[in-house]
C-alpha cells in the first residue's frame, strides 16, 4: 500500500466515525501507567486521542502521532477545547518515512496495526531508543479479532509480546523486558457492542 492509499484508508476510517466529545483511553494504559512520575510522553498512532488526553490529564506533556490528518486534526482541537492545548503536541508522521523528534520518559504503542507495508520493529526500535535512562516503552497489541475490527482476516497473525521483543533486538545491558503478558478483557466497541477481546502487553525498560 502506498502513502496516498495509507492515508486515503486512515482518514476515510476516522472521518467515517462519529467524532468523540471525550474518546476513552485504553484500559492497559491507564492500569499501567497510574502511579509512574509523569514527564515526556509520545503516544504513537495516537488516533481518535483517548490516551494522549488522559496523559495530559495526569500531568504528562504529550507528542501524539497518527498517519491520519483527520485524526490529529481532531485530537488538536479536543486538546484546544479541554484547556490541554500546552499539554499536547500532535503531529502527522508517516511512521515508515519519519519519526518524531525527541526524547520521553513514557513511548505507548497501542494497537500499531495497520495495512500499511509498515516494519513495526523498526519503529519499535526507534521508539526504546528514544527513551530516557528509566523511561519505559509500553506496547499493546491485538490478540484477537473484535468483532468490529476493520481487519477480518481469519489468517491473521497475533505475534506473542516474547515474539514482539525479539524483533525489537534490544541490548539487554540497556533495556530490561518488565513484562510480557496475555491479557483479556470485555471490549465496548464503537456501536456500543461487547465483547471479549485478548490483548497482548509488552513492556521494556531503558536502563542505560
Amino acid at each position: 500500500m502506498s502513502t496516498d492509499e495509507a492515508l486515503t484508508f486512515w482518514d476515510g476510517f476516522y472521518a467515517s466515525r462519529t467524532e468523540a466529545v471525550d474518546p476513552r483511553p485504553n484500559a492497559r494504559l491507564t492500569e499501567t501507567v497510574t502511579g509512574l512520575p509523569p514527564g515526556d510522553a509520545l503516544d504513537l498512532g495516537c488516533g481518535e486521542g483517548g490516551d494522549s488526553l488522559w496523559l495530559a490529564r495526569n500531568g504528562w506533556r504529550v507528542t501524539a502521532v497518527d498517519v491520519s490528518g483527520v485524526a490529529v486534526e481532531r485530537l488538536a482541537r479536543l486538546a484546544r477545547t479541554g484547556g490541554l492545548e500546552g499539554a499536547v503536541t500532535a503531529e502527522r508522521h508517516d511512521l515508515r518515512a519519519t519519526f518524531p523528534r525527541g526524547t520521553f520518559d513514557l513511548v505507548s504503542a497501542h494497537y500499531l496495526h495497520t495495512p500499511l507495508d509498515l516494519d513495526r520493529s523498526a519503529v519499535l526500535r526507534s521508539a526504546a531508543h528514544a527513551l530516557r535512562p528509566g523511561g519505559r516503552l509500553l506496547v499493546v497489541d491485538h490478540g484477537s479479532t473484535a468483532p468490529w475490527s476493520w481487519n477480518q482476516d481469519p489468517d491473521m497473525h497475533y505475534p506473542a509480546p516474547q515474539e514482539v521483543a525479539a524483533g525489537i533486538g534490544l541490548d539487554p545491558a540497556s533495556w530490561t523486558v518488565e513484562r510480557t503478558d496475555v491479557l483479556r478483557r470485555t471490549a465496548t466497541g464503537p456501536g456500543g457492542q461487547t465483547a471479549e477481546v485478548v490483548d497482548h502487553l509488552l513492556l521494556v525498560r531503558r536502563t542505560a
